[in-house]
């Protein structure tokens, strides 16, 4: 038998999906007008995965392929890579501990696009996995239409990612980014021009980069890096340092080692 979870996992998984049906039946107490929502996104499904799929198959569908087709293909993504369920139960927990503005598990996992986004990136990074490349392309497609946010599946995302507004997030086909990463809107994770191979940045694990933020080219960012935002990064930097200015510079000092989690972006410095 393949072992889908470990002991820790499944606990997380469990605890969150339970508080997640906790407070789907006050949201339909507090707020009526949105019962019948409430009921078919949370209360009427058994598991977080089977919510996760009807949640990504209504957003996505479209006449030419419909949310039922969709839960038939997200299903069978799940059973390609069982982590995709571990990796979103890691990115809602890393929104609520992160956004002051997220109030419940819940709220992220019906409202946040840059949470959904993630989550469907992660499918479509799935089936591209699996061989089936043109559908993994149209759903990067349908992603942007839907979400404004533009990952190729063939991109590499870590777990325990805030994509915080999300609205312009561009990511190219050979970028990397590690675990526990903040990213705000308007990053771009691009290349330099149309030359072929490894082309796009790397990103260690705690980086934090900043809303309007471009790093460009076969780059390496180093473990928690903080980026300001607006800047433009064109060369690799060490681990736990500061980058800000067009091009972006690595300034005195030495930012937190997890910038990723206390998302402060005021940057402190010598001249």
């Amino acid at each position: 038998m393949v072992k889908l979870y470990s002991t820790s996992d499944r606990l997380v998984l469990n605890d969150v999906w339970q508080t997640m049906k906790t407070d789907a039946l006050k949201c339909v107490v507090d707020e009526p007008a949105l019962s019948s929502f409430i009921h078919s996104t949370i209360l009427d499904q058994n598991t977080f995965d089977i919510a996760l799929v009807n949640l990504l198959s209504e957003k996505l569908g479209a006449p030419y392929l419909s949310a039922l087709n969709l839960r038939k293909v997200f299903s069978d993504a799940l059973l390609f890579d069982r982590k995709i369920i571990e990796s979103a139960i890691q990115d809602l927990v890393a929104v609520r501990e992160r956004d002051p503005a997220c109030i419940s598990y819940i709220h992220a996992f019906i409202h946040f696009k840059g949470y959904i986004a993630i989550q469907a990136y992660r499918f479509s990074n799935a089936l591209f996995r699996s061989g089936r490349k043109l559908l993994a392309y149209h759903l990067q497609s349908r992603i942007s239409e839907i979400f404004s946010v533009d990952i190729n599946p063939a991109a590499q995302i870590g777990s325990g990612i805030m994509l915080d507004h999300a609205t312009g997030f561009v990511m190219g086909e050979t970028a990397i980014i590690g675990n526990n990463c903040s990213i705000l809107q308007g990053v771009t994770l691009g290349g330099t021009g149309n030359n072929l191979g490894d082309r796009h940045p790397k990103v260690g694990d705690y980086v934090l980069i900043g809303a309007n933020a471009s790093v460009l080219g076969n780059i390496k960012i180093g473990q928690g890096t903080k980026i300001a935002a607006g800047s433009v990064v064109l060369d690799s930097c060490p681990e736990n340092c500061t980058l800000a200015g067009v091009p972006a510079k690595i300034l005195n000092g030495i930012t937190s080692q997890k910038p990723s989690n206390t998302m402060v972006q005021n940057i402190n410095y010598e001249v």
